[in-house]
């Protein structure tokens, strides 16, 4: 039975420290999507782990969660793929996220409240710019608008990183500090004219496409409400697109945007973080070939959320042996209770499995713990994953 009263604390990304999470009986939380432009790494898997396992204990303790996660669908990333492979963008997309989908189910991860598309706002888009335009806090350059830095004072008060670190990383992500019709360097694009072969979609500044911020901005607000409970994503995301995502909000809105960030941690390999950029990847249909999709949760929840972590070769078989000591336990409620604290102490999973691990230990059946870091310890194995015909460039 869930308890009366959740007494949950996470860390903040703003605050810079582990505060109390108390939301009203529905929870409100956006996760940033999937750009689809390849497959499912073990770096995606560990963020939606991550918010699935939030979700699992905030149900437990009584809540309703409403947790929308977007499908980037049109940005310089999927444009520049679908130019390599000489496909149209949306193929690409839906032929992506069929994949994407398809790890997710086998991941047992509980299904989104919401799973919208950026390309099916672009009328709230347009709408969400006339507002940060009207507020004086955005202008027209070169037939693209951008928002202006200088007029937010809170810009840099989510990740609380200096101007020469906020330029460096802007420079990596796709900030683009050179633009010369920029006022600032750090000033970032709500809309752009789309270049020759590009989508594009009618506006008061021209013809052009959305710039990255601002769709998950508008498809908060849509889906959404004004403020959320928490926002989330990869700790890549912190700078620049949830900072400027705070920032066009509140300035559009004239409310908070979010009351709780919570980010995941980076999952590396070879000494750098798991990203289709550096193609360092452990991608999760090739390990659901060999590995019950049980174990590769096991294998993302021996870590804690917020520490980096490294892949390494012994890390599936590990989690497939604990996940058959598990089994064997059979049923009961073994753990639970240690299990329920140590998700309130920051979702602290690591401390999670070391309780289950001590129960199954002394004999105890502990499905009704397992169940709340994902394990369906009732649940067959599923199917391997669909060979893939054609894998991306």
């Amino acid at each position: 039975m869930p308890e009366a009263k959740l007494a949950m604390k996470l860390y903040d990304t703003a605050s810079k420290a582990v505060v109390p999470f108390e939301p009203g009986p529905v929870v409100t939380m956006y996760t940033c999507g999937i750009t689809p432009y390849d497959a499912t790494h073990l770096g995606h898997a560990a963020v939606y782990i991550t918010y699935d396992v939030l979700q699992r204990r905030l149900r437990d303790a009584g809540h309703d969660t409403r947790c929308v996660r977007n499908v980037t669908d049109v940005d310089d990333d999927i444009l520049r793929k679908a130019r390599e492979l000489d496909v149209h963008y949306l193929d690409l997309a839906a032929a992506e996220t069929a994949r994407f989908d398809d790890d997710m189910i086998a991941l047992d991860m509980l299904p989104s409240w919401s799973e919208p598309r950026a390309t099916s706002a672009i009328a709230d888009i347009r709408g969400f710019i006339g507002m940060v335009l009207d507020n004086g806090h955005a202008y027209e350059s070169g037939g693209a608008v951008y928002f202006d830095v200088n007029s937010w004072s809170d810009f840099g008060s989510i990740s609380g990183y200096d101007r020469d670190t906020m330029l460096k990383l802007a420079a990596e992500r796709g900030g683009n500090p050179d633009d010369p019709n920029k006022r600032d360097p750090l000033d970032f694009v709500l809309w752009q004219p789309s270049a020759d072969g590009e989508p594009a979609w009618d506006s008061l500044w021209g013809m052009g496409r959305p710039g990255w911020h601002i769709e998950c901005s508008a498809l908060a607000l849509r889906e959404l409400d004004t403020t959320i409970d928490l926002h989330g994503g990869g700790s890549d995301l912190i700078f620049p697109h949830h900072e400027c995502e705070a920032a066009q909000s509140t300035a559009a809105t004239g409310e908070p945007f979010v009351r709780h960030w919570m980010h995941q941690a980076m999952v590396r390999m070879d000494g750098e973080k798991m990203s289709k950029s550096l193609g360092n990847l452990v991608f999760v249909s090739e390990l659901r070939k060999t590995y019950d999709p049980r174990a590769i949760r096991l294998g993302v929840v021996t870590h804690h959320y917020r520490t980096e972590w490294e892949w390494h070769d012994d890390l599936m078989p590990d989690a497939a042996a604990r996940l058959e000591r598990w089994l064997a336990a059979g049923a009961g409620d073994g753990a639970l209770t240690e299990v329920r604290q140590a998700l309130d102490n920051d979702l602290d999973t690591m401390t999670a499995v070391a309780a289950i691990d001590d129960a199954v230990e002394r004999g105890l059946g502990v499905d009704q713990a397992a169940l709340l870091l994902g394990v369906d310890l009732a649940k067959g194995p599923s199917a391997p994953a669909p060979p893939t015909v054609t894998e991306s460039k």
